[in-house]
């Protein structure tokens, strides 16, 4: 039986996927190759993304919000997991949730040789959230959404940026 054409919202990851442009706010440090579900499916309440994660990269700064849940689930590859200072290594079938307004701070960081494939479910954004960036201060003259009176919670000794084996 011939299948009918697919509907506008079903869409395959490498169809919607970001050109390798994005970089980190205010650096030249390339992030990870998004492909924006949201968008591409008409939704408006969720943020899902499928994230591509090279060897030697990270999501964002690390970061924690006021706001807006989220939700990591690991697709393929090991990445690490950055939370509050800390790595956790993570496998496929790993997924991480980080509660709004706890003050977690965290990223996903690419430790390894192999790309890591992430899936990113969460809130879509909410104009009363507020986001910090314990680690890197600096950023809050790039914000107008500083998370002034966020929770404060005690740093490990990681900085939160990748390093792939050599």
């Amino acid at each position: 039986m011939p299948h009918t054409k697919r509907p506008a919202f079903i869409r395959h990851y490498r169809d919607i996927q970001n050109d390798d442009t994005a970089r980190l706010r205010g650096t030249d440090e390339p992030r990870s190759i998004g492909s924006p579900f949201s968008p591409a499916l008409g939704l408006t309440r969720l943020g899902i993304h499928h994230e591509l994660l090279p060897p030697g990269r990270r999501t964002s700064f690390p970061h924690a919000e006021s706001a807006e849940e989220e939700f990591v689930y690991v697709i393929e590859g090991t990445p690490d997991v950055w939370i509050d200072g800390e790595l956790f290594r993570l496998a496929p079938g790993d997924g991480v949730g980080f509660p709004a307004g706890t003050g977690i701070a965290h990223s996903f960081l690419n430790n390894t040789d192999q790309p890591v494939r992430l899936l990113v479910v969460g809130e879509a954004n909410k104009p009363e959230n507020r986001i910090v960036y314990p680690v890197n201060p600096e950023l809050r003259a790039l914000r107008t959404d500083w998370w002034e009176d966020a929770p404060a919670r005690p740093l490990g000794p990681h900085d939160g940026k990748a390093r792939p084996p050599e």
